[in-house]
């Protein structure tokens, strides 16, 4: 794993000391969109630099807030044709990679060669196998070594393992929606692991990215199952929950957002409560993650446009079902992206995510600008 200095911690930073330098790549796609905004509005960032995210360098100038009319008056930035030698040779701290997983494969090696921190949105370095994400992602892996060094950056998970390397992974959408709830039950062994789990997740059109289709039209879109048994994220889901996982997705006929529901088989004499317990001492200091009280049921308008995710539970006879919610485009991207960031640099996790700080996030913020 790759512990190279790069950027220090907020412990041994100085107020004098220049904000972070952070260019995005990808910016052109939502979850790219996403990440500018979130960017600009970080108290110790600097977004100096945007690029597209096309398979070819011939996108027409143009600028960010001209594609992204939200961000008029906050960004004059152009977006620039990708280049991944005039990524890496640009003086940025970080680059968050918003691209498609082929892409980032291909520049990842680069921008580690020159010490800059790649917080990697894409699927390149999610698995640890590399004949597994051949098998998943339909090309040759050409980077094991640094499967190996990448941690996977879901940060109510890897915890500390973020401030440990230069390459951070960060979960998909889907798996972000299952994970959360089920690796907590699995790690303290409340889950018949022999009868694995089942998950249905709905997600919203975004997910399909900014790309036209036939299918994502507005005249066109339904509710709908796709890529039964062979998603691309199923071998993700089954690695970093630790349970064999059938895991069918399904498009829904709203802009943003996941409902997933899990079914899982609880160990004999395992209680609800005891499930309620678990997760909740798990995530009890979170930020992020809210279990909601018996009866009560997660909803897509409860965590759109923010970084929550919320869970629900019940239990019948050995059977648990857990619903979870979150924004796809935030949790599942661009906001868990800036929250690992803000781990693998000292920083609050919430800092430059939640809309209105807290007294406490205030008051942090204040002694460190002072």
């Amino acid at each position: 794993m790759d512990t190279s200095p790069l950027i220090p911690t907020i412990a041994s930073r100085t107020s004098a000391q220049r904000p972070l330098r952070v260019a995005v790549a990808g910016a052109t796609g939502y979850a790219g969109c996403e990440l500018c905004d979130l960017l600009l509005g970080h108290p110790f960032v600097e977004l100096c630099a945007v690029y597209g995210s096309a398979r070819r360098g011939d996108e027409p100038s143009q600028g960010l807030a001209d594609l992204f009319p939200r961000l008029r008056g906050r960004t004059e930035l152009p977006v620039q044709p990708l280049d991944a030698t005039t990524l890496a040779t640009s003086e940025v701290d970080a680059v968050f990679l918003a691209t498609p997983h082929e892409i980032s494969h291909a520049i990842v090696p680069a921008l580690l060669a020159h010490s800059v921190l790649v917080v990697d949105l894409s699927a390149a370095f999610r698995l640890s196998d590399a004949s597994v994400f051949e098998r998943a992602y339909g090309f040759k892996h050409e980077h094991p070594q640094l499967l190996r060094e990448a941690v996977y950056a879901l940060p109510e998970i890897a915890g500390s393992l973020i401030t440990q390397s230069n390459l951070l992974a960060i979960p998909g959408c889907y798996p972000t929606s299952f994970i959360l709830p089920t690796r907590p039950l699995v790690d303290a062994g409340l889950i018949d692991l022999d009868r694995g789990a089942i998950v249905d997740s709905t997600s919203g059109v975004s997910g399909a990215g900014r790309k036209a289709e036939l299918k994502t039209l507005f005249c066109e879109v339904s509710m709908q199952a796709y890529g039964v048994w062979k998603h691309r994220h199923r071998p993700e889901m089954m690695e970093h929950a630790r349970i064999s996982t059938v895991f069918t997705p399904h498009l829904g006929c709203f802009d943003r957002g996941i409902l997933s529901t899990i079914h899982l088989f609880l160990r004999e004499g395992v209680s609800e409560k005891a499930v309620r317990e678990c997760l909740l001492r798990h995530y009890g200091e979170s930020a992020f993650v809210r279990v909601l009280p018996s009866g009560q049921w997660p909803a897509i308008a409860s965590v759109e446009r923010t970084n929550y995710c919320d869970i629900g539970l019940s239990v019948e006879g050995g059977h648990l079902i857990i619903e979870s919610a979150l924004d796809n485009l935030l949790k599942g991207a661009a906001g868990q992206a800036v929250q690992a960031f803000n781990l693998r640099c000292g920083f609050q996790p919430t800092l430059g995510i939640l809309a209105a700080a807290t007294a406490r996030e205030r008051a942090w913020e204040g002694a460190c600008l002072a």
